[in-house]
């Protein structure tokens, strides 16, 4: 039996999707439309591939096919490290795409990669700020590149430069999603990277403190944990705008390519829209965050949990 480890965030963090429940209301319910818009497109599903990196070593040419299934899918293409020629591979696959950008020492990389993700038309462009340190507490390396972190100013240098839509990934506190709102960002994701620290907050316990701080002025996304339409709905109805699944579709994608990536997502929109029709929801704004309940739960790699 394989060993739990005392505070593994992506074990907490399961186990708190687990412990949320879902009343069923089916009076006066309607067929549900998981149709979603973002940055002015219109896509059939909230459902989102995450900003993954490396997936060559999954397949061969493992981002460009994500990006293949999303767009079969009608979903969101996220993605994350990756040279110039990998990036103009995926938007020539059509796939409306969100390019995630690691906080470089060098400012001047950002900048440079920024304007190159402009040139190849993606949707949106960003930073997953949560890299900029490793488990030491020393400036972290990726690949050899050098990491930093950045200050509120120089993300609102980020998004001054980016002319196109910019979002911080890596938010897991109102204090930061408050200062991504004054530096002006177009969209947060509420994360822990995959359990980048440990006994680090579920993503959907810190979710409503977050949604209430912005306020509805820009749209918050979850990532981490989503392995299924029943998740992506509990996120959705916490206040999450989308929601990005990662390791869901990594057995698809090496198995079956840009198809199985595209069957996984839409196996996992044809679940949220099954939860949607049992619980009342007839599309993603009328979403009640009071359909949701806790059961008590102690978890293996930690202490109970206080109450949603």
């Amino acid at each position: 039996m394989e060993q739990l480890r005392r505070g593994d965030s992506d074990q907490i963090t399961r186990d708190y999707f687990d412990s949320l429940l879902l009343e069923m209301r089916h009076i006066d319910s309607e067929k549900p439309d998981t149709s979603f818009s973002l940055f002015g497109e219109t896509f059939a599903t909230p459902i989102m591939t995450a900003a993954l990196s490396h997936l060559n070593g999954v397949c061969e040419a493992g981002a460009v096919q994500m990006a293949q299934g999303a767009k079969m899918a009608g979903a969101v293409n996220w993605t994350g490290m990756g040279d110039e020629k990998e990036l103009e591979e995926i938007t020539a696959t059509g796939a409306k795409t969100i390019k995630i950008i690691k906080p470089y020492e060098d400012n001047g990389m950002i900048l440079d990669r920024i304007a190159h993700a402009r040139e190849c038309g993606v949707l949106a462009v960003g930073m997953d700020v949560d890299h900029a340190f490793d488990r030491s507490g020393e400036y972290d390396v990726v690949m050899g590149w050098r990491m930093r972190p950045k200050t509120a100013d120089e993300i609102r240098s980020f998004v001054e430069a980016a002319g196109i839509p910019f979002i911080v990934k890596g938010i897991l506190s109102v204090k930061d999603a408050y200062k991504c709102l004054m530096a002006g960002v177009s969209g947060i994701v509420v994360s822990h990277h995959h359990g980048i620290m440990d006994y680090a907050l579920p993503p959907l316990k810190i979710l409503p403190h977050i949604v209430k701080a912005v306020g509805g002025k820009i749209p918050v996304f979850v990532d981490c944990g989503i392995l299924g339409g029943t998740d992506a709905f509990k996120a959705l109805a916490l206040g999450a705008d989308g929601v990005c699944a990662g390791r869901a579709l990594m057995e698809p994608l090496r198995t079956e390519g840009g198809n199985g990536v595209a069957k996984a997502l839409l196996g996992m929109n044809d679940e949220l829209r099954g939860v949607m029709a049992r619980t009342g929801c007839r599309g993603l704004s009328h979403m009640d965050s009071a359909v949701v309940w806790q059961m008590p739960v102690s978890s293996p790699c930690t202490r109970s949990y206080n109450e949603l």
